[in-house]
Order: C-alpha cells, then sequence, then structure tokens
C-alpha cells in the first residue's frame, strides 16, 4: 500500500475501470464525483478537449479543498479525423463511431488534474490505435452488448471486441482503457514527497 503521508487522496471518478486501476496501484482513495457538463468550445483540438474537461471536473472542488487533500479527475477522448468521439449517446451513434473508426488509425486521448489547495497540473497521455475492418455485422453484434455506451469512441480495448479487432496500439495500453497508470502513479508519488 502507498504511503500518502497524510494525504487524503480523492478520486474525482465514477468510471469503474479507473477506480479499480487505483485499487491495482494500492493507493489509498475515497470517490467523490460532481456531475458537470462535459462540454468544450468548438476551437479546441484533441488534448485541449480532455485539459479543458478535466479542468471543468476540477473548478466544483476548488472552493472546498483542504490542505493534505488531492483530488484526481480524469477525462478520456478519441480523436479521428479531426473529431472528438465522447461517449455514443445511443446504438445509433456508438455503430457510427465504429464505421468510422473501422480500417484506421486514431487517437485515445487521456488528461488527468491532480488539484491541491493551491495548484491545479494536469498530465496528459496519447496512445494511437489501429483497428482491422470491422464489418456490419461484427458492429451489430458488438453494439448489442450495451458495452459501447459508457466508452469514449464507443469501443472497449479491454472487451473480446477490442482484443480481436484491434490490430496494433503505440503507447500506453491503460491509457486506451482511461488511465495512463505509470504516469499517474509517478506523478502521484513526487506530489507526495515533495509536500
Amino acid at each position: 500500500m502507498l504511503d500518502t503521508k497524510g494525504f487524503e487522496i480523492i478520486l474525482a471518478s465514477g468510471s469503474p475501470r479507473r477506480q479499480d486501476f487505483f485499487d491495482k496501484m494500492q493507493i489509498p482513495f475515497t470517490v467523490k464525483v460532481i456531475p458537470v457538463a462535459e462540454d468544450f468550445p468548438e476551437k479546441l483540438n484533441g488534448v485541449e478537449i480532455a485539459q479543458h474537461i478535466v479542468r471543468q471536473k476540477s473548478e466544483p472542488f476548488i472552493k472546498t479543498i483542504l490542505d493534505k487533500q488531492l483530488i484526481i479527475t480524469a477525462d478520456t477522448i478519441v480523436w479521428h479525423k479531426n473529431q472528438s468521439l465522447g461517449k455514443p449517446k445511443n446504438i445509433k451513434e456508438a455503430k457510427k463511431m465504429l464505421n468510422s473508426l473501422s480500417n484506421s488509425t486514431h487517437e485515445v486521448i487521456t488528461a488527468v488534474g491532480f488539484l491541491q489547495k493551491s495548484s491545479l497540473e494536469i498530465i496528459y497521455e496519447v496512445s494511437r490505435v489501429t483497428f482491422v475492418h470491422l464489418t456490419e455485422l461484427e458492429i451489430e453484434n458488438y453494439v448489442k452488448t450495451q458495452s459501447p455506451l459508457d466508452k469514449a469512441g464507443g469501443y472497449g480495448i479491454q472487451d473480446l471486441f477490442g482484443l480481436q479487432n484491434i490490430f496494433s496500439i503505440q503507447g500506453s495500453y491503460s491509457n486506451i482503457i482511461g488511465l495512463p497508470v505509470a504516469q499517474v502513479f509517478k506523478k502521484i508519488k513526487e506530489i507526495i514527497s515533495k509536500n
């Protein structure tokens, strides 16, 4: 178990995958989610979008954060053909996303915010994912499982669908699931050791 040296670590994310990563890193943490609108100005691109949403997610905590608290927020987007693909709103949108990702390469971008009483630091990671050609039947069968509906880009690399259809990845695997684990662990240790 990581010695947090009196720091209270709060994960501001309802994602079961992110919570699971924190368990696996053996970081003592609590979960507190304050829902915010995840919108962004149209002029933003890729990394800027994820960073903007992380700032929005951190904002509600700024007035109430205490000394020795570290609030961690995160946002993952899929960036493809100069477009941000968030979580699909419905099955029709999930199918459209998967069709566009078929037989091409996209970026998965996760920004992670580390909010302390006097500062907000944001790191980000970019991974590149290439899909094989996806048939209509494969897409149809996958969306029937409902799994794509809570995932940016409409897929999970850890799902059977991801295992069978992702041809290659460059960069952090855990980032594609929703958290660049090694980078986050390193930053948490750095913040704890400075205080």
